[in-house]
């Protein structure tokens, strides 16, 4: 396996004890803010594998809830996020789930109001980097760790090229990008990281495309 740097080794400035089920889960939790874009009323995350096994022990639970809280890793409000969720009228629930993923450091999170929800999955891959896997139902591959946009769109031809042509148009670079869809000729959601945060005015643009529906950015 090969390291971009020495903190893919040892790991991110924390809260303790372990960067897979506190900082990872905190990133996590964070990135199902971003996504929902506001507090939610409540919380519903589903552990599964060693996250089932061991997320009180090793405070899996309240970092997940500092992230929905949209607290950073080393945040030391993380230790009493519990409470502060409660103060803050926000429901937690919490469950330990017996199906088998393909990682063992597994959480589904349902963020929600009278709004909307969002529904997502997330997996902490060591030291503190985490992928999230599953957004409404969607497979996509989004790592928190650079700003990103996620785009609800029709799946009809042109839709790529009509966003590309307005990040290009504000010199905006893309990463990595990845188009998933449920249907063919249905609702599609293009996730595309790229390399510097981008601002209300070319989201609004996007969002005026025709074929576009939902627009949500993660800046850094």
């Amino acid at each position: 396996m090969k390291y971009k740097s020495v903190f893919d080794i040892i790991g991110p400035v924390m809260i303790g004890p372990s960067s897979s089920h506190t900082a990872g889960a905190a990133r996590i939790g964070r990135v199902a803010r971003d996504l929902f874009g506001r507090k939610p009323a409540y919380a519903h995350i589903s552990f599964y594998g060693s996250f089932a096994k061991t997320y009180r022990g090793h405070g899996t639970d309240v970092a997940i809830v500092g992230g929905i809280l949209d607290f950073d890793t080393f945040d030391t409000r993380i230790v009493d996020a519990l409470s502060l969720a409660k103060e803050q009228d926000i429901e937690i629930k919490m469950t330990e789930e017996d199906a088998i993923t393909d990682h063992p450091n597994t959480a589904r999170i349902v963020l929600g109001d009278e709004h909307g929800k969002i529904e997502l999955v997330g997996i902490s891959i060591g030291g503190g980097k985490i992928e999230i896997t599953e957004l409404n139902g969607f497979d996509l591959q989004l790592s928190g760790e650079h700003p990103a946009l996620l785009i609800v769109h029709n799946d009809r031809y042109g839709a790529i090229a009509g966003v590309a042509n307005v990040l290009a148009k504000h010199q905006i670079n893309i990463g990595h990008m990845r188009v998933s869809r449920k249907e063919k000729g249905q609702e599609a959601l293009m996730i595309i990281e790229v390399d510097q945060n981008v601002d209300q005015v070319l989201v609004e643009e996007i969002e005026a495309l025709p074929i576009v529906q939902q627009v949500v950015k993660i800046n850094e």
